[in-house]
Formats: structure tokens, sequence, C-alpha cells
């Protein structure tokens, strides 16, 4: 039966805990210790039974243990604490203000599909979401007017728990936003704030929610209302990635375009707007439709306002982890979106195609998204080389090496993954410092300061507190699958608090080979069984609903595990999330990571690991690749790559025994008088002070604001002055090239004749060509220069010379000139070629516009 009416219960709570309801509807508790511990304090056991909830908490407590607690002055005092520390977090003075002025409004909006932020928001399913949260987290420490646009799901992603046999099962327990930290956006009537959608089943309303992350706003759109009649209306915020491609374009439109409307409704008007991955690149083409009708621009013009205000990260490194929909998809639910814009379908198309006339390719978000950013990156080094190298024939005729992807290297936010017996250490040993700057190298530094004892005994501590962690959920697992008493029973024996621990926690695709280790058992547990220098590994992850590959290697992991001689040392903790990930990564000693080489991305999880002094042992992928050196960890194998994946499996897995044999456990163990592995806390000394500072969200959002995000700002304001005057201006050049561009052409390129070329010489290049109605102005010629690789015959680590214009002969006729510098010995080849230039303008390859001589 459903109810007539509804009504909404909030927490009775005494005048003197009044400030408690505005501490918990603000996640900054989510990384401030004294917060949470506020919360444990009023009942530790709800504390956990709410998932670590402080509004459920609440809305739980008994009035009398309310009552009581109002009455404890401790408890007060300590209320009071956090209640000015939260009011001084949020009035301070940031590094934004100092360094640009106070903005009282937000110009970043940050969109993603997903957001990690605490365990008890479940609306993320890994590392993108745990990124975007740490995003915001630190732009609200850094105070940089940002606000976040997500999707509010009523499933959120799966719970997992595994049947007797080791398969993920799925569970979708519903959220009650009634009594998360999350509110509804109002009007001043009380009514809700809604935002309206236009689907080719008519209108769809989401509700406008609110999650206050510290100084930053994230607004989260909900379609399930009794408001849309419609069931697949309701369900379009059911689910975090679901399989169905015409449920995850419905998502994707309700995010992008949904995402804009309602930042616009609530009197948001934001600059620059980011799109972590492509989910909700759609917001792009609303862009230009809200130009396009509020200010009489035409498609073109209202285009290169969005295009030089839009900012795309990609995390994928391989073209099958992008949506890509069908045509007709695209046709029946942006078909209406075309006619407010004034153009035919195939030019929206055109957009998401890799070709734009090739009517059979796919439209890909992600190409949607890089059309039309003027910054698009990575999120590490080596993620840069392989997104230019996935993505050049966007950009035909730019060589690879200058395809327009960046790169910024992900981070971690510090304070919320570091433990609080770690965080105790560096506030006696490092100062307050490194939380308010955990950038600055001088403060790290002081990591050797710590004495090798308490710095041991603190991480012992935590290994201890994960092998109990671990025990209980092992026992509860049993339980829960109906197994045997003595099982249960066993399950205390599981694992050793003093024995060298591995951990593996990350998303259960076969790229990522969780089961690499266990590749020889009869190996393995010659290092794991050890009596005198014991090794135990713990798992946990979870495998996408429809990934069957990634739930055999769970089973495989549980089987092994099911050993008798292994199963002491081998443990999978079902249900990985935020709380789990933190028991991992505070309290292993060796953290693993071991993808195929190019299809991580980044990987933030080592990151995590490092800050807690725990060592990396990864292949050289993603973040490792950059960070890796010696001191700090160790590396599998040698940025080898292979065909044979069998073979490559081979010789990996026997590379993590050789190093866990022949250094890891040896070091782990070798112990003086005092019981203290020396060598090995040096590192982890080692590892805290090189990664910290560098591989944290404090730099990456700072790198985001000086190189993008500020660019950007300076752009629109160009670009928007004098009613869009210099918009229309450069809509209507790149119309002129379009249209002229085929009559251009290099007639001939003559170098100096010289019998012999030396190092210190320079050669004078020349070259004729024709630019019809283009001026010499609007174009670049360039010397294309470099040393000659003699296998495949072509230029590398090239250099762009600019030549000069030397003499006008009449009728579009050039003579352009330039000098190539002779640097070092070699075989050097040269090319010439005309690209647009216009001045302050950065993202000129989108026209697809280069000529070389041939």
């Amino acid at each position: 039966m459903k109810p007539v009416y509804t009504f909404t219960i909030v927490p009775t709570l005494p005048p003197a805990l009044q400030p408690l309801r505005e501490i918990a509807y603000n996640l900054l508790w989510a990384w401030d210790r004294e917060t949470i511990e506020l919360f444990r304090r009023l009942d530790r056991d709800l504390w956990e039974t709410t998932y670590h909830n402080p509004v459920r908490m609440l809305g739980s407590i008994s009035q009398s243990q309310l009552e009581a607690m109002a009455a404890d002055e401790s408890f007060i005092a300590h209320m009071k604490r956090v209640y000015d520390s939260l009011k001084e977090y949020m009035t301070a003075t940031t590094w934004y203000e100092k360094a640009f002025g106070k903005d009282s409004k937000p110009y970043v909006a940050y969109f993603s599909a997903e957001f990690g932020i605490t365990d008890c928001v479940p609306i993320y399913s890994g590392g993108l979401g745990v990124l975007a949260g740490d995003h915001l987290k630190s732009a609200s420490d850094l105070g940089l007017p940002l606000v976040g646009v997500g999707l509010l799901y009523q499933k959120g992603y799966f719970r997992q728990y595994l049947n007797s046999d080791g398969w993920q099962q799925e569970e979708y327990p519903d959220n009650d936003f009634y009594n998360m930290p999350v509110q509804l956006e109002r009007h001043e009537d009380g009514s809700v704030k809604t935002v309206t959608v236009e689907y080719p089943t008519g209108p769809v309303v989401a509700r406008i929610w609110r999650a206050q992350i510290g100084r930053v706003a994230l607004f989260l759109l909900d379609t399930n209302t009794q408001v849309n009649a419609r069931a697949e209306d309701r369900d379009i915020t059911d689910q975090l990635y679901v399989a169905d491609p015409e449920v995850r374009i419905r998502q994707q439109i309700m995010l992008g375009i949904g995402g804009v409307r309602a930042l616009k409704s609530l009197g948001i008007h934001p600059v620059v707007y980011h799109m972590n991955e492509g989910y909700s690149a759609f917001l792009a083409l609303e862009r230009i439709c809200q130009l396009v009708s509020e200010h009489g621009l035409s498609l073109n013009e209202a285009k290169e306002a969005v295009l030089a205000t839009d900012i795309f990260t990609t995390h994928t490194p391989e073209p099958a982890g992008i949506d890509v929909f069908p045509a007709q998809f695209v046709e029946k639910y942006i078909g209406d979106h075309c006619s407010r814009l004034g153009v035919s379908l195939n030019d929206v198309l055109a957009l998401g195609r890799q070709n734009p006339v090739n009517a059979s390719d796919g439209f890909s978000m992600a190409i949607l998204a890089l059309r039309l950013s003027s910054h698009s990156n990575a999120v590490s080094e080596l993620h840069g080389g392989v997104s230019r190298k996935m993505w050049k024939d966007i950009w035909p005729g730019v060589p690879e090496d200058e395809v327009p992807i960046d790169s910024i290297s992900n981070g971690v936010h510090v304070r919320s993954w570091v433990s609080n017996d770690m965080e105790g250490l560096f506030d006696r040993y490092l100062g307050p410092w490194w939380a308010e700057d955990p950038t600055d190298l001088r403060v790290w530094k002081q990591i050797k300061k710590i004495p090798d004892d308490e710095l041991w005994r603190t991480h012992e501590r935590r290994r201890e507190r994960l092998v109990a962690f671990a025990r209980r959920r092992l026992q509860q697992q049993l339980e829960r699958r109906g197994a045997s008493s003595s099982e249960v029973e066993q399950a205390i024996e599981s694992l050793n608090p003093e024995a060298l621990t591995i951990g593996f926690a990350r998303r259960f695709t076969t790229y990522k080979r969780a089961a690499l280790i266990l590749r020889n058992t009869e190996r393995l547990a010659k290092i794991l069984c050890n009596r005198d220098m014991p090794v135990q590994i713990i798992y946990a992850g979870k495998a996408h609903p429809q990934d069957m590959a990634g739930k055999e290697l769970i089973r495989e992991i549980i089987h092994t595990a099911r050993q008798e001689n292994l199963r002491r040392h081998i443990v999978f903790i079902e249900d990985h999330d935020m709380n789990i990930a933190r028991y991992l990564i505070q309290g292993s000693d060796l953290w693993l990571s071991t993808p195929r080489r190019l299809r991580e991305a980044s990987g933030t999880s080592g990151m995590k690991a490092a800050i807690n002094g725990v060592i990396n042992m990864s292949i050289l992928d993603g973040w490792w690749h950059e960070a890796y050196k010696t001191e700090i960890g160790w590396a599998i194998g040698r940025e080898e790559l292979y065909e044979d994946e069998e073979y490559q499996d081979e010789v990996e897995s026997n590379a993590i025994y050789d190093i866990l044999e022949k250094e890891v456990v040896p070091l782990f163990y070798d112990r003086g008088n005092d019981g203290l592995p020396r060598g090995w806390i040096a590192m982890m000394k080692a590892t805290m002070s090189t990664i910290c500072p560098i591989y944290n969200t404090d730099r990456m959002v700072h790198e985001y604001t000086m190189r993008f995000y500020h660019p950007c700002v300076e752009q629109w304001q160009t670009l928007t002055a004098d009613d869009f005057a210099r918009a229309k201006e450069l809509a209507a050049w790149k119309s002129h090239l379009r249209e002229q561009w085929s009559s251009i052409r290099i007639d001939s390129v003559k170098m100096d004749e010289v019998s012999e070329v030396k190092v210190g010489d320079q050669i004078t290049v020349r070259t004729q060509v024709h630019l019809g109605a283009i001026t010499p102005s609007d174009v670049a010629v360039e010397i294309y220069q470099g040393p000659v690789d003699p296998h495949r015959g072509e230029i590398t680590k090239a250099e762009t010379i600019q030549m000069n214009c030397m003499a006008s002969h009449g009728n579009g006729d050039y003579t352009f000139e330039g000098a190539i510098p002779c640097r070092s010995s070699g075989m050097f080849g040269y090319s010439v070629r005309i690209l647009p230039k216009r001045e302050n303008v950065k993202a000129l390859y989108e026209q697809g516009l280069i000529l070389w001589a041939s």
C-alpha cells in the first residue's frame, strides 16, 4: 500500500546539543578526527552499526541518552571545541583567497558520475568516485570557489557477499536519503527545488539535494519522486553503472543537461565546467543551447565560448572502457536538443564520432568531451602518452606527441586516509603544517626526526587492528554462508598480527590480475608458511556484476585460501568499501599492484598506503611509473611489454616470488637487538617523505587551478566582453579558415646546400607557400625537425621552429624562412607544415586543419 502523504521526522535534540545537527550535515567531519571522536563518544556501537553516519545516529539514539549527554559537561566542552573549529574552518582565510582574492560565488563546476566522500554516502563504486570526493575535499581546504554536481542513486553501488563456492553475489539495499548527511534544496516557502529535463516520453523531474563538503557544496539529482509517473523515469537515478546502455544514456543526459540546468535554477553561474570522465559530456551541448537562446549567438559562436571553458579528465586507458552509444540512441534522446540548437542531428553526431563523416562510427562520450574542451588531461605521465596514442586519430595529421591531451597526476586527500596513530606522530614531529599544506616538501623531510621505535610501534598497532578486523569480518562472512561452527572458530586462528602482511584491494577485473601472485601455489606456500618469517595476504574488492571473469578471479582466491596449508595466510574480506580500505592501507606492510602495463591509468590505493608508511611493490604502470625509486619500494619488471599474456604472467609472477624471497621478506625480518627492522623503517620513511608532498590532491587541485581553471576564466572574460564580440570574431575567423584551407599549398621546400654539416652549424630552410585568401598572420609555418629513428624512419623527439614570412609575391604567394640549429651529431630529418594561428587561442587542433609538405 502506497502512502497518501509522506512526512519527515527529525531528531529532537536538547537545546544544549543543537550544534550537533549542523556538525553532522557538514561532511568536514569525514576528515576531522576530533569530530569523528565526538560522535563515537555519543555512542560507539551505534557509530559502527550506522556505517559511521552521524545523521542516522541522531535519529536513532534514545532520547534519554541524548538528555544524559546534554548534562555531561565534558561532552558539551568537546562539542563546543568541534563546533568552534567548524566555524573557524568555514571563515578562515584560505590559499585561494590569499592568491586571488575572495570569490563569493563558485566559478568552477566539477561534474562526476560518482563521488566517494565517506562510507555512509554510498554513491561511488571505486577509485574514480573516491578521487572525485578527494578533489572536493582539497578544493574545500584550499578555498577554491568550486561546486560539485552528480546523481543521488537510490541503490548506489551494490553490496557484495560470496556464496559457499566463493562466487560473488550482489545486494542492492535502498539508500535512505532522509537519514543521510544530505538535504533537499528548498524554496523560501519550503517547497522542494527541482529541475526538469525533456526525454522522448516527456519531461522528467529531478529533486536537487545538497551535501556540504566543508566549504564546497555538492548538488545531487534524484529522479525517484512521485512527480514522475513512469517507473523508468523514476529509475534513472536508481543504480550506479547499470549495464543497459539505454539506461546509461538516460542517466548521462540527466547528469550533464540536468546538472547544468540545476545550477542555473539555484542561481549559480560557473564559468569553468570540469568533466571527470565523459559521463557528463552532454553538459557541453546544454551550455551551447543556453548561450544560443539567451544571447542570440550562432551555434559556432556559442561553441567558441563553451570550448574555451570546458575541461575534460580521462581516467580510461583503453576504448573499451568508454561509453559509445548507437546513433539511434542519440537521435532518440538528443533530437529535441538539436532542434533547440537549430542544427541537424548529423552535426551533433559528428562531434562524438572518431571520424566525423563515418556514419557507422558510434557516438563516444569521451570524444564529445575531447572535441568540446580546451583542456584535456590524463591522470599520470604514462597515461598521458597512452591517451595521446589512443585518441590521435581525432586529430588527423597531428604528430602523436602533439595530440592536445596533457597530464595531471592524481593524488589523495591526506587527512582522509592517514591513520589516527600516524596523524598523531605527524602532529608531534612535523607540526601542524603537514595538514595545512601537505605539498610543502620541507615539512615532509622532517619524517626522519620520528624515532624508529616510535614509528614502528605505531605501525604495528595498525597491523594488529587490521588483523583483528579481518578475523571478525571473516567469522561474520562464514556465519552468513552457513559454515560449520568449527570453520567459524578456526577463523580466529587466521592471520598473524606479527607477520609480514601484503594488502591487495581494488576493483576485480582481469587486467588488474589479482591472482597473479597465486599462479604457483607451491612456491607461494613456501614463502607464506615459513615458520621463522611468515607472510600473509589480505584481499578485498568487487567485480562488476556483469564481469564474469572478474568474479572468477574472486572465486579462485577463495578456493586457494581454503587449502589447509594456506587458510591461515590468505583472507578475502567481502564488501570492499572506504572503511575496509582504510584498515587495509593503514595496516598492511606491503601494497601489491599487478596490472598489465599500460592498462592502469593511475591507481591511487598505493598512494593512500604510502602516506601510512606502507611500501609499494608494483608493475611500473600508472603513478608508480613516475614515482618509483629503489629506496621507496619495488618494481615488478622493467617496463617490458608482451604480446603473449600467458608468458607475461609467468615471467611477472616469478618476479614477484623472487622479490619476496630475496628482498622483501629478508628486509622485513632483519631485526637488530632491539627487535626493530631498521632497513624496513628507513624505506617507510623514504616512502612517506617522497610520496606525501607530491601525490596528494592539494597539489593536484592547485595544478588544475593554475594550469586550467584560471586560464579558462581569462578566456571567458575575453570572449564574452562587449556582448561576446571576441567569440563572434573567433567563430567568423575559424569559418573563414575552414572555407579557404583547401586552397593553400606548400609549393617548395629548400635547404642550404652544404657539403658537410657540423655540430654548432645552422641550416637555413626556405619554403614557398600559397595561402590564397588567408593572410600570413593567420597561420604558423613551422619546421618540424628532430632525430630520425633508424628502424621506423620517422622523426622522434621533434622540435618545432617558427618560420618568418620574408617576402610576398602577390596572388597569395609567400616565402618563409627559418633555421635549424645543429646541436648534436647523428641522422636528423625535417619537414614543413602549416597550422592555424591565433593569439591567446589554445585549442586550434579541433579545427582538423594542418598541411604538411609532401
